[in-house]
């Protein structure tokens, strides 16, 4: 058995991997592999290394292989021909970095191989602290995901609005029951129920409703600003998405970050939201513009031309106006080429998923496919109800510093609620495939939760 195990050894030292005795292997055994590492990264000879500390090749390879333990004089003059210091030899890979290791271990169970975490360290610091990060990360997400669960099962709200609509169905459903049981049911008491089941209806319709609203907007960001995007959104809702300290230029934009109190994500986003509404607000000044926007009836087309400045600026302003001026409520969306959201002021009968998974049919998705043409058009949410949005939407190139790149598409759509209904035939959209009732549209991608509809 002896032979064995001592064969096996030989085998593992000439790959150099230095695996043999790893349930048992401690720091200063890695020390070796620190030092073969090391004078192998920076190119140098296994003898011109021993040459400069004044040992024999042959010793050089024991050590690098683990077979003899070093330290003292040796190992600073190993330290110093190699460049680095005796204790990035000795001491091996940062403790708080193995721990992390080790805890991020158990998330896969038998798979992990724990017992070389300490060479994984040594060897490919790089990828032991991304597997760090990733842990870490991983641990954020399951708690702001239980976070949010405890959320949803704890929330007065969502708990009453389940109740009130399991309440109606269940008192919609017993009335039902006795309307069509084969006992003869005088007339009189016919209406009573009839009456009831079409109040109950009413009370379910509403109560289904506000859970509708509570789906496809939980968000009240200022009760919980969850993401980066949300905190900013907190931010500008506090404004009305108006900034007077920029229109007046009062406060740059980094002085706007600064008194928002927002740090890391959000204030870069922040940053960059605050510097393109300066631009825009040097391009067309707020007290002309305003005068503009009424004479004009808030069309962006005709602004544009009476203004002299581009389609997707305009979109961008036109809901930047006070909201205390007199001027209707004006939504604003924007999204980059993979549709992923980078803006979204949200107005009465106009709201879209952050977090992705939005209606594919709106205009601002459209327009990718389009690059640099304005686009017009009224949709229209579910719900006989539903009020008509008209819809205006670009795709613009940002600009393009370099050969042969692809451009890098931005594009922006300005949505205006309770507009009467034109001529065309308004664009059936949504907010969402999981919350939309439309069962014929051939862009659903799951099926929804809720009762579906077939018309308009």
């Amino acid at each position: 058995m002896r032979v064995v195990n001592l064969v096996k050894e030989i085998l593992t030292f000439q790959i150099g991997a230095a695996t043999a005795g790893q349930d048992q292997m401690t720091i200063e055994r890695m020390t070796g592999t620190r030092i073969r590492e090391k004078r192998m990264d920076i190119g140098l000879r296994q003898a011109s290394l021993a040459s400069a500390v004044g040992i024999s090749p042959s010793y050089l390879n024991l050590i690098e292989h683990n077979r003899r333990r070093i330290g003292g004089k040796l190992l600073t003059d190993l330290a110093r021909a190699l460049g680095v210091d005796p204790s990035h030899l000795a001491g091996g890979a940062d403790r708080d970095l193995l721990d992390q290791l080790h805890s991020a271990a158990t998330l896969a169970g038998d798979m992990a191989e724990i017992a070389r975490a300490e060479e994984l360290a040594a060897r490919f610091p790089g990828w032991a602290g991304l597997i760090a990060l990733q842990a870490r990360r991983l641990a954020v997400l399951d708690e702001r995901i239980g976070a949010l669960t405890d959320r949803m099962a704890h929330d007065p709200f969502l708990a009453t609005a389940l109740h009130d609509v399991i309440s109606a169905v269940t008192a919609i459903r017993s009335t039902a029951a006795i309307l069509v049981s084969q006992e003869q049911i005088d007339a009189d008491w016919q209406r009573r129920f009839h009456e009831n089941i079409h109040t109950d209806s009413l009370r379910l319709g509403k109560s289904s409703e506000a859970l509708v609203a509570y789906l496809e907007a939980p968000a009240d960001a200022e009760q919980s600003p969850d993401t980066p995007m949300g905190q900013v959104d907190t931010f500008l809702a506090k404004n009305g998405y108006h900034l007077p300290m920029i229109e007046a230029e009062t406060a740059t934009p980094d002085e706007v970050v600064r008194l928002s109190g927002l740090t890391g994500a959000a204030a870069a986003l922040l940053g960059g939201i605050c510097r393109q509404y300066a631009a825009d607000a040097r391009a067309l000044p707020m007290a002309a513009f305003a005068q503009a926007a009424q004479a004009c009836n808030y069309d962006p087309a005709l602004l544009a031309t009476r203004c002299g400045t581009d389609f997707a600026t305009i979109l961008r302003r036109l809901p930047c106006l006070p909201p205390d001026a007199g001027h209707p409520p004006i939504g604003l969306a924007v999204c980059d080429a993979a549709g992923a959201l980078l803006y979204l002021k949200r107005v009465p009968g106009f709201a879209m998923p952050t977090a992705g998974g939005a209606c594919p049919l709106w205009p601002l998705f459209g327009a990718l496919s389009r690059p640099s043409q304005p686009l017009r058009a009224e949709a229209i949410l579910p719900g006989a109800t539903a009020s008509h949005l008209l819809c205006y939407a670009i795709a613009t190139p940002l600009a393009v510093h370099h050969f042969d790149l692809p451009p890098v598409l931005r594009s922006t759509m300005l949505v205006m609620p309770d507009m009467a209904q034109g001529s065309a035939a308004p664009v059936p959209v949504g907010i969402a495939c999981r919350i939309c009732p439309r069962a014929d549209c051939p862009s659903r991608r799951e099926p929804a939760i809720i009762g579906t509809v077939t018309a308009l």
